[in-house]
């Protein structure tokens, strides 16, 4: 696990298990990472965004009353976001076809199944950290492709 070192990278983790916070911590602590933020839930994980430049997120899926889908959504659309290219790795245990589709269309990186282990942490990590502004790329269902083309067309 050598090949890309993590150590100075500042990670967020969202999650509202304080167990899997201190199990992610613990994991990213081990690979010699330094600085992270850990929050409860996505209203406390975005308002840390404000004052910590986190280079990645690992946002658990499932969370009340707001969830992962919905912080990744706030982290990219609204106008106070502090980094809406910030690389986001969905934390769950539900690997759904539709948690994922919905999950990806809001702007998720990559997604990290638990049970959680540091091979697997890290193997995740690589992949989301390359990317950059222009390779980022939106989803929108088939209607709104629609709805934009129409718009286009008639001038609107």
């Amino acid at each position: 696990m050598a090949d890309y070192n993590i150590q100075n990278l500042k990670f967020l983790i969202v999650d509202d298990d304080a167990n899997m916070r201190q199990l992610i911590r613990t994991i990213l602590s081990s690979l010699g990472v330094k600085h992270l933020e850990t929050a409860s839930g996505t209203d406390q994980g975005y308002a840390l965004l404000a004052n910590f430049a986190a280079d990645i997120a690992i946002c658990d899926l499932k969370m009340d009353p707001l969830d992962g889908i919905e912080f990744t959504r706030m982290v990219r659309t609204r106008e106070d976001s502090p980094n809406i290219y910030l690389p986001i790795i969905m934390l769950t245990g539900h690997a759904e076809v539709a948690a994922v589709e919905n999950a990806r269309q809001a702007g998720v990186h990559e997604f990290l199944i638990k049970p959680v282990s540091p091979t697997k942490l890290y193997k995740t990590i690589q992949p989301a950290l390359p990317r950059r502004p222009h390779e980022l790329t939106t989803t929108y269902p088939d209607s709104t492709i629609i709805i934009m083309m129409l718009q286009a067309n008639s001038g609107c």
